[in-house]
């Protein structure tokens, strides 16, 4: 691609292909939360004991950290589209495997992989700021993300869905077709992108470090999402609990209908874009932080197993869902201000950063469930929002 011709896709990204990226980043994400509701049918299938079962979402987790700090980075050095058809390859055959095998060892080491894979969603979204021009930047990285989170916060649903109707194995199997076909259009419509940086891989990897020292607002967006994640994975990972508990006794498709009330929250994210573009993203940080506080606080303050609880439940998981999506491009666009040779490294150490806290918040919360219920998980989700409102009022104007 000529510079003449880059130029104008940059200046003019078509709608059609940031809607393209949006769903891209959606279906490559997915994969890493569809097998949290279906742990204990797969275990049970593939002969996993109950103390190992959470290996299952853990190493796939674990995959996606390593593919971060590994795979993201080369963004800044080798074809960008390569890339990312490379790692949809990656994930497609891993995903066949678990659909396909019955030994648990090949099973975990296939959701290794797909963790490792599905970061193809973030050379991605650095990918769509390079598309866009500075003054649009803001609102092309809202509507692709809003395709990542609504890819996030359908999984779980979806996943339960498919394993009541068909089997655990299936969502799965349709979800490697959709990546081999989502990799066929890609290498055929994305734009060349080759970096200009000559460094070599180790420098690449060496310069991560220096840059979370050097870049002030990288560490600052990464600890206020990293808490607003925690809380976050907090909340979905025990609210499954309490409403299949003997308060509320909804079933498994009640469960999956419930989370698909959090979708409401992904619209927050091209309004944050917009904001932000708009030059209001302090003061648009300041409203995403306060609105996971009150979604918190609402619970806290109004615990039943009535029409009124379930409304609060509701509306506390579309508050919580707005907020963490509208943080995200925010944090998002301010480290894709800083220079394009560095963004896709500055976008891996950002999402590894609070990705570390959504897996902390998972475990806290589990944890805080077992001991002391929902009132101690949710007041320890509140602590992670605070932090990050107490860190937020020390930024400068």
């Amino acid at each position: 691609m000529n510079a003449s011709n880059k130029q104008t896709i940059e200046q003019n990204i078509p709608t059609w292909l940031t809607v393209l990226l949006a769903t891209a980043c959606g279906i490559i994400v997915a994969n890493l939360y569809y097998a949290q509701p279906l742990v204990g049918l797969i275990s049970s299938s593939i002969g996993l004991s109950a103390g190992s079962a959470g290996l299952i979402v853990t190493l796939t987790q674990i995959g996606y950290v390593l593919g971060l700090l590994f795979i993201v980075p080369l963004g800044d050095l080798v074809e960008n589209r390569r890339l990312v058809v490379l790692s949809l390859l990656l994930t497609s055959v891993a995903l066949v495997v678990t659909a396909m095998t019955k030994s648990p060892i090949l099973f975990l080491a296939a959701s290794l992989f797909i963790g490792l894979g599905s970061v193809a969603a973030q050379v991605l979204v650095p990918f769509a700021s390079y598309l866009a021009s500075d003054s649009s930047r803001g609102r092309v990285v809202g509507n692709v993300m809003s395709g990542l989170l609504l890819g996030i916060m359908l999984s779980r649903p979806l996943s339960s869905l498919v394993a009541d109707y068909f089997s655990w194995p299936s969502i799965f199997a349709v979800s490697a077709a959709a990546i081999i076909v989502l990799a066929i259009v890609l290498s055929k419509v994305l734009p060349e992108r080759r970096p200009t940086s000559s460094t070599s891989y180790g420098a690449l990897l060496s310069s991560m470090w220096h840059l979370l020292r050097t870049t002030p607002i990288l560490r600052r967006r990464a600890v206020y999402h990293a808490c607003v994640f925690g809380t976050f994975s907090l909340f979905w990972t025990t609210v499954p609990l309490l409403l299949s508990g003997p308060d509320f006794h909804f079933s498994q498709k009640a469960i999956a209908l419930y989370a698909l009330v959090g979708v409401a929250g992904a619209i927050a994210a091209p309004v944050a874009g917009r904001l932000a573009d708009r030059g209001w993203t302090r003061s648009a940080t300041g409203i995403a932080l306060s609105m996971v506080i009150v979604s918190v606080l609402l619970l806290l303050v109004i615990q039943s197993n009535s029409y009124i609880g379930i409304t609060v439940l509701v509306v506390s998981a579309i508050l919580l869902d707005a907020g963490v999506s509208a943080n995200l491009v925010l944090g998002q666009r301010a480290i894709f201000a800083l220079g394009p040779e560095i963004r896709s490294r500055l976008n891996g150490l950002f999402m590894a950063i609070f990705f570390f806290g959504g897996a902390l918040g998972s475990a806290v919360g589990g944890w805080a469930y077992a001991w002391g219920g929902w009132s101690a998980a949710l007041w320890i989700g509140i602590v992670f929002p605070v932090i990050a409102l107490l860190y937020y009022f020390t930024e400068k104007k």
